[in-house]
Parts: C-alpha cells; structure tokens; sequence
C-alpha cells in the first residue's frame, strides 16, 4: 500500500512537472497550496504595511525635516526611500495575483506596468546600495577636502545614471511581459520570443547586474572602508565609536546577501535547467514549487528592510522619530 502510494504521489508530481516544464516566468509557482499562498501573501502584507511605515517616516525626517540636508548619504537614502516605496505599494496586487493561485485578474496592461515597477525598482534599490557603499568610503577617504558642493552635484548626477541603468535593464521586461493563458489560467509572465533560451540570458543578467556585480562592489567598497578606518581615519580615535562603523558596515552587507542570495541561487539553477545543463527532476520540481516562492518574500523584505538599517540605526533619526511618538 505504501509503495502504491508513492506511486501515485510521483506519478502527480511528475504529471505537474512536465505541465509547467515550459513556463516561461520568473516568479510563478507550480503548486497551488492554499499553506503556501497563504504564508505568502502574509509576508506581502507585513512587508507592504513595515515599508510603507518605514520609508515614509525616512522621507519626512530627510525632506519634511531637512534633516542634514547637505549629506551625500541621506540624497542616496531619500532615493532609496522612493524606490523601495514605490516598490512596497506593488505588493498587494502580487498578494491579490498570489491568493488566487497566481491568476492574474488584473489585465495585461497592468500586467506590464507592474512588473516592470517590481523589476526596476529591484534594481534601482540594488544601485542605490551600492553607490552608498562607494560615497562612504569616498567620503571619509576624502575627508580633509572641503568638497561638499561638489559631492551634492555628483550625487544627483549619480541618481540619474543609477534610474537610467534600472530603466535600461527593465527594458526585456516591459517589452516581453504579458498575460498568457496556461492550463486554462491567465498568468502574468514573460514571453520571449526564443523561448527558454532567452529567458535563461534574462535570468543572467538579473544575477549578474542584480546581485553579484552590486555585491562585489559594496563588499570591496566597505572592507577598504574598514581597513582605511583601521589604519588612519580612527586609529587613536574612540574604540566605540570605530566599532559602530565596523557593526553598521557588517549589518548592511549581511542583510544585503542575505535577503537576495538564495533568490539569486534559485535562480541559477533555473538558468542551469533552462540551458540542459542541469535536468528538470523533482528536487527541481520541489524547490520552484515551494522554496522559490519564499524566497522571492525574503528578498522582498530588503524593502522594508533599508529604512531600518540607514535612518532607525542612526541616533540622530531615532531621536526625531521619539520626539514624533511624544508628540503624538
């Protein structure tokens, strides 16, 4: 009885293998778990409510309040608040898109638009971090220097390559995104003319241009920080105040390869089976059906996520926010 069982059980799982080995989407799932969609749509909505709360409060202290106004840092903070923000308000319709077993009832051009927001504003909130990194260590290396003026200038110039560049690499995404109907539902996907060929090159440069150049980038940038504070900046200054910078750095890398590394690994198996180089077998199967999708959460708490770690962390921002609450 059990081995017919687990043969019925395989027989299913295999049946929903080949009837999803041709999706050509990034974020769907093959399993239709009420559990799951549930679990999903939870943190969609915590995360939606914790970013909302969290970016709005960023930009009141920053802009409302002006707060340090002239700092190269809090220009590259204030543009991560709106794109995280903007990025925040797009999870309900994902959530919406989620409780009904990933049928889109939302048309197709809404269908483009909103993933092309999600997509851009991922890789705008990536840029962003990582021309923080670089202005850090730029900035304490260049401290002696009185060049405020031009640090503001570079900054909003830096912005607007950093949108350009997002805007750039989202292209595949509003050109090709589409509502489909598969197994009789209508998906929400990419459709690619080549098929999996160039889904598998879209996935590449996500992984690439998204995460591991970003990565590379912040890591390298934040160790010469750690080593220039080492050697000249803090050296005889106060020990505390050298091990908050080193606890602040640590933090900011950690949450940044933390919440998008498994994303980006599942991703890369993706890439792997799309390209024959790996099989489309059960641990596959398993893996996009209920692990890929958690994933996709956890990388989306990195939205609500920055405001904690670049305004909350900072004493002078949680010395506003107490003044806020008292006065409420």
């Amino acid at each position: 009885m059990d081995e017919e069982s687990e043969s019925v059980y395989l027989n299913r799982s295999l049946a929903e293998m080949d009837r999803f080995s041709n999706l050509e989407d990034i974020d769907v799932s093959a399993d239709g778990s009420p559990a799951l969609r549930f679990l999903i749509c939870l943190v969609y909505s915590v995360v939606c409510a914790a970013g909302l709360v969290g970016n709005l409060l960023v930009l009141f202290f920053i802009r409302v309040k002006k707060e340090r106004k002239k700092s190269t840092i809090n220009f590259f903070v204030l543009n991560l608040a709106v794109t995280d923000l903007q990025f925040v308000l797009t999870l309900p319709f994902w959530a919406v898109d989620t409780a009904l077993d990933f049928s889109w009832p939302f048309g197709d051009a809404m269908c483009k638009i909103l993933l092309s927001i999600t997509v851009m504003n991922m890789y705008a909130s990536v840029f962003c971090l990582t021309a923080m990194s670089v202005t850090r260590y730029w900035s304490v290396a260049s401290a002696l220097k009185n060049r405020t003026a031009q640090r503001s200038f570079s900054a909003k110039w830096t912005c607007v390559i950093i949108w350009t560049l997002a805007t750039l690499a989202t292209a595949p995404t509003s050109i090709f995104s589409t509502v489909s109907n598969v197994t009789g539902e209508k998906l929400c996907l990419l459709r690619f003319p080549g098929g999996q060929y160039w889904l598998a090159v879209y996935h590449i440069q996500k992984i690439l241009v998204g995460f591991v150049l970003p990565m590379s980038i912040v890591s390298i940038s934040y160790i010469m920080l750690l080593r220039f504070i080492r050697n000249r900046g803090m050296k005889s200054s106060n020990p505390k105040r050298r091990s908050q910078v080193t606890k602040s750095i640590t933090i900011v890398v950690l949450s940044f390869f933390l919440c998008w590394m498994p994303n980006q690994a599942v991703t890369l198996w993706s890439v792997l089976v799309k390209l024959n180089v790996a099989n489309w077998d059960r641990a596959y199967y398993i893996v996009h059906t209920y692990v890929f999708p958690l994933t996709v959460c956890l990388a989306h708490t990195n939205s609500c996520l920055n405001p904690i770690i670049y305004c909350l962390m900072r004493k002078e921002f949680r010395n506003k926010l107490r003044d806020l609450l008292h006065r409420g």
